[in-house]
């Protein structure tokens, strides 16, 4: 007859196995969900602009974000970081992107939101290339599944401008 240690064994292979086998249908499962999340942002005020002593432009906006990311949420999600960044080019740059707001999303029913604030970390550009430069504002996220490879995509706001004096 089989040892107990040969029989535990057996068992353990099995259920590891199986939790395996759940673990990858749950991630597939989450590639037929197609996420529609919509998002509005507002540049209601730009409290400064500024050249800082050390020659970097730096400025300070009041925003209006708006989104809606419940779609992203399915019942293997664990949470969805979000995060606002300015994003522009500049000669040396093809892509500069600033973070100006951040926000982790822990359940569907927060995920719908409109929020009111300043940027959260400093909107600074290394230089003074800020001038006049035109700007997107994008809304990123990151689906984070409790199983599976992580999800990212954006939506690109265009069409801001920065003043070309400072103020």
């Amino acid at each position: 007859m089989h040892s107990f240690g040969y029989r535990a064994n057996a068992l353990l292979t099995f259920a590891v196995t199986i939790l395996a086998f759940m673990c990858v249908i749950s991630s597939l499962s989450d590639s037929l969900n197609s996420p529609s999340p919509s998002a509005q942002v507002q540049v209601l005020n730009m409290n400064w602009f500024q050249k800082q002593p050390s020659g970097n432009d730096e400025v300070s906006l009041t925003l209006n974000i708006s989104a809606d990311l419940q779609s992203l949420f399915t019942w293997n999600t664990k949470q969805v970081f979000a995060f606002l960044a300015a994003e522009y080019e500049t000669p040396k740059n093809s892509l500069n992107q600033i973070s100006l707001w951040d926000g982790i999303i822990l359940s569907k029913e927060h995920a719908k939101f409109s929020i009111h604030t300043s940027n959260k970390y400093r909107l600074i550009d290394q230089g003074s290339n800020f001038r006049g430069k035109e700007f997107n504002l994008t809304l990123h996220w990151h689906v984070m599944p409790k199983t599976g490879k992580m999800f990212a995509d954006k939506i690109v706001i265009p069409g801001y401008q920065m003043p070309k004096e400072y103020r």
